[in-house]
């Protein structure tokens, strides 16, 4: 991954990843406040297509750094990130809200 000849993806990478960590700030405070706590935690299993360990690396701790999520393993075979999430009514959309976030921009930095 050569990072530092590719700095239009690294700040598209930075850029969604800021916006993600503020809507994530966002609903994790709506559920805090709440009176009753509606939530559905659960853990998620998240394929993933990146190759590099210093990708998946990235990939995994931008999800823990983001509130409301937790990437609690991978797979031996590096192909999938477990993640703990605090309300995970559709996993479909948790994997997908992931690949549109961070993976896609990462996987540009991969090529």
């Amino acid at each position: 991954m050569k990072v530092a000849m590719k700095p239009y993806y690294v700040a598209r990478l930075i850029v969604s990843f800021l916006v993600e960590l503020a809507l994530s700030n966002i609903a994790v405070a709506r559920v805090v406040l709440r009176p009753r706590l509606d939530i559905r935690p659960g853990i998620v299993a998240f394929r993933t297509t990146l190759h590099s360990d210093l990708a998946i690396t990235f990939l995994a701790n931008m999800i823990t750094l983001t509130p409301g999520t937790l990437t609690i393993d991978v797979s031996e075979d590096r192909s999938t990130l477990y993640i703990h999430t605090l309300n995970v009514s559709d996993p479909e959309e948790v994997v997908a809200g992931i690949r549109r976030a961070f993976e896609r921009h990462l996987l540009e930095l991969e090529k």
